[in-house]
């Protein structure tokens, strides 16, 4: 099922990619905002992401409102009733809505039922909300949702594959994630200049500063550096710095503007074989062939 409606630089669609799961996304380019209901079932679960401005759901036929802002995602399940959407989807917004049926959802989890709160025995009928961040490898992952241009016929086991792992980034945990070991990530001044470490590798991605002087800069320890950037973002730091390196790669390609060369020296490599061997490395592929796949 793939239904699709379109008005100028608006649009909703839906997909189907399993029994039991679908993908919305809500795609509002216009100075409007925009409109969306759909009915759910109180057996399912729902993920919103919002990667683009904002979204607000209204629940109770308009008497209470919840706002989902730029980067942050929404979890809601209520098994005692159900939850439709009716959605408003702001001016220059981005939503992406994973819908899972908790019968589906135990059956990928059901090993690890234990760390997913609703999941255990003592809440299977209980509500459940939760708000969150989304993590840099999250938002990849939804911008490949949102801006699919890939052949049509494998629509859907590429929307099941980047669902799945969706749902996997949004519930890891890592396993040295203990406060305990970890009890800087309690000091929220330590967590802000984390935050700061990423947005300077991310402005100076062509020339990034080697991690003592990014240490250095933002007044936190080697040590603590690389602990909380681990524990916040999930991967190293230069690791981070080339997932989002090729992604940016990925989109000036795309755009159509740059040729391979002129793409590889916007994002740091001075000679075009070496981003041409880490975008193989990222994506299988070179940047050629893929500029080739999008004709």
């Amino acid at each position: 099922m793939n239904n699709q409606k379109n008005v100028a630089t608006r649009s909703y669609n839906e997909t189907k990619v399993d029994d039991d799961v679908f993908v919305l996304t809500f795609h509002n380019e216009t100075t409007d905002s925009q409109q969306v209901t759909r009915e759910i079932g109180s057996n399912f679960i729902q993920f919103h992401f919002s990667i683009k401005g904002s979204s607000t759901f209204n629940f109770n036929e308009g008497r209470y409102s919840l706002e989902v802002l730029e980067e942050n995602s929404l979890l809601l399940y209520n098994p005692q009733r159900e939850l439709p959407i009716d959605l408003e989807v702001k001016p220059n917004s981005w939503l992406i809505t994973v819908l899972i049926s908790i019968k589906k959802f135990h059956g990928l989890f059901s090993q690890e039922a234990d760390y997913i709160t609703f999941l255990s025995d003592d809440n299977r009928d209980k509500k459940y909300y939760k708000d969150g961040k989304i993590s840099p490898s999250m938002a990849i992952v939804l911008n490949q949702l949102i801006h699919f241009n890939l052949n049509q016929s494998i629509k859907h086991i590429y929307f099941k594959g980047k669902t799945l792992e969706l749902l996997s980034l949004y519930f890891n945990r890592n396993e040295e994630a203990d406060i305990e070991q970890c009890p800087f990530l309690v000091d929220e001044t330590n967590v802000i200049k984390i935050r700061k470490a990423k947005d300077i590798i991310i402005s100076r991605m062509a020339e990034p500063p080697s991690l003592q002087e990014l240490s250095d800069e933002i007044g936190l320890s080697l040590k603590k550096l690389k602990e909380g950037f681990k524990q916040i973002y999930g991967d190293t730091v230069f690791s981070f710095l080339l997932d989002y390196k090729m992604e940016v790669a990925r989109k000036l390609l795309e755009s159509g503007d740059h040729n391979v060369n002129e793409v590889g020296l916007k994002v740091g490599y001075s000679t075009s074989s070496h981003f041409i061997a880490a975008f193989k490395k990222k994506y299988g592929t070179t940047p050629k062939k893929y500029l080739q796949s999008l004709g």
